[in-house]
């Protein structure tokens, strides 16, 4: 039976592609509070600014292309069972060609009734305007995990992990919850990983490479396809 590789991933995977992070200067985060734009509340007082912002979003993820990270995790699969666990709302391993990623906080490519979440359409790349609905007729709403939000698919999530045979954390700083609780779930022999150019919380048990994603993952997986 094929080793089963976990693969938790976090914004830094999807910035070497071009994408903003919350972090990026002058990037879309850093040009409007959280407050405004990624909370409910914000979505009751102003959906437009809010569907703009992720119209904005949705525009730069059809103009980037997945890096050598989503590559070669993505090629990982032809050896080894592979799960993507990623924070992510892009969908660049999807594009890549993994097969198996589960998003913790929604997809960007995806709308939703703003009243029954479990109506969720397809959008691609195309713009959410005020006055679209859904076939109930309420107002469609980013397929996203705001602020505040439940995160539904942390217990799959918390499923899958345990049976790990490696952990690899990428780009993540780990500091997230309840994501970042994820790591505590592994069994205590599964080798654990982590590939991030920035500062890390200590995990005594991992091995930490701080080195772009695009540099990190493609020696990591080539090093475990040579054992």
């Amino acid at each position: 039976m094929k080793d089963h590789v976990v693969v938790l991933t976090g914004a830094g995977i999807s910035a070497e592609s071009g994408l903003s992070t919350f972090r990026d200067a002058g990037g879309l985060w850093e040009r409007h509070r959280i407050e405004d734009v990624a909370t409910p509340e914000a979505f009751a007082r102003n959906p437009e600014l809010v569907l703009d912002f992720y119209n904005q979003r949705r525009r730069q993820l059809a103009d980037v292309e997945p890096n050598a990270a989503h590559r070669a995790l993505a090629e990982l699969e032809q050896t080894h069972r592979v799960t993507v666990i990623t924070q992510n709302v892009d969908d660049l391993h999807e594009r890549a060609g993994s097969t198996n990623v589960v998003h913790l906080h929604g997809e960007l490519t995806k709308v939703r009734s703003s009243e029954n979440p479990e109506l969720v359409y397809e959008r691609g790349y195309d713009e959410i305007h005020l006055g679209d609905t859904c076939e109930q007729g309420t107002q469609l709403r980013p397929h996203v995990v705001w602020f505040g939000e439940a995160v539904p698919m942390i217990e799959k999530a918390a499923e899958i992990v345990p049976l790990a045979d490696h952990l690899l954390i990428v780009g993540t700083s780990l500091l997230v919850y309840p994501a970042a609780g994820l790591v505590e779930l592994v069994d205590f022999d599964v080798p654990v990983t982590v590939i991030d150019p920035g500062e890390v919380p200590a995990m005594t048990r991992a091995q930490v490479f701080r080195e772009p994603a695009s540099v990190g993952v493609p020696r990591w997986v080539q090093a475990l396809l040579a054992r």
